[in-house]
């Protein structure tokens, strides 16, 4: 296999009892003990969002972060989510607010990328405004040292792996490119084959997951309450993992569990699961 494969804690992986634009964002665990849980399982890498990040940032500063971080060998450090980069008005000063406390963060905490989301509840884009909006945001990210990750979700206005390259290769920004996760591969409907043709260096995020052959309600409602495990559902990781390699991606992998049931078990269960059934994945992919 070559270079040792790390693992990466996506946010909602630890964060307990709270869901992406739920009543609250924040994880009633504490950074500390979600960080030495996650070490304690064999993470190397963490992810937060702008809210549970701000929060902490209150309690002990951005070098209280940076300390807990380093004291747990968690070396690999994502934020989320920008939204609104591609608006006007008070919708783009709200979101450059949130765009400016990540970058300030990234650059103390030396986060590898910045995940961004494209507009939600549409599939209506002007991809020449996106496109200098991108490369915008992507001018701010290297200011200071870190990448921006444009994830590719299915109901949004980037939908299509089309659509994402098209914008990433015209935006023309080195440190700027793609999240892909499997799920939004697999329930938006794109193929395996196409994710094997993107160059590599539009890969600057990938997250593992899995879900069950049914979808419960919506797209949104499936995948913020009902993935699963790597290996427990229908996806086929391994192959999506094979897939991942052959475009030569040597990074760190994300893994981004988001389950009513997942969320409920003991942060130390949270953390051990997810990781062990992830890397289980690896040992078998060819």
């Amino acid at each position: 296999m070559g270079k040792k494969i790390e693992l990466l804690a996506g946010h909602w992986t630890l964060a307990g009892e709270c869901y992406p634009m739920g009543p609250t964002e924040v994880s009633p665990f504490s950074l500390r003990d979600r960080a030495e849980a996650a070490a304690a399982a064999g993470y190397t890498g963490m992810g937060l969002v702008h809210d549970d990040l701000m929060a902490n940032v209150a309690r002990m500063g951005l070098s209280g972060i940076k300390q807990v971080l380093a004291d747990n060998g968690i070396v690999h450090v994502e934020l989320e989510f920008v939204g609104d980069w591609f608006e006007t008005g008070e919708k783009k000063a709200a979101s450059d607010r949130v765009k400016g406390h990540l970058l300030e963060a990234a650059a103390t905490l030396g986060a590898r990328d910045v995940k961004i989301a494209p507009e939600m509840w549409t599939d209506v884009i002007d991809i020449p405004k996106v496109t200098a909006a991108f490369a915008h945001i992507c001018q701010d990210a290297k200011a200071v040292g870190t990448t921006i990750a444009m994830e590719m979700l299915p109901m949004t206005n980037v939908r299509t792996l089309k659509v994402a390259t098209e914008i990433v290769r015209n935006a023309g920004q080195d440190n700027g490119g793609l999240c892909i996760d499997i799920w939004h591969v697999v329930r938006g409907g794109q193929s395996f084959d196409d994710v094997r043709r993107l160059p590599v260096n539009f890969l600057k995020s990938v997250e593992l997951n899995d879900a069950n052959a049914g979808m419960v309600g919506t797209q949104w409602n499936d995948t913020l309450h009902h993935r699963v495990l790597c290996g427990e559902g229908v996806f086929d990781v391994r192959n999506f993992i094979e897939v991942i390699q052959a475009t030569g991606f040597r990074g760190v992998y994300g893994v981004e569990i988001l389950s009513e049931a997942h969320r409920r078990l003991p942060l130390r269960e949270q953390a051990k699961r997810s990781f062990d059934s992830t890397m289980a994945q690896f040992q078998t992919a060819r």
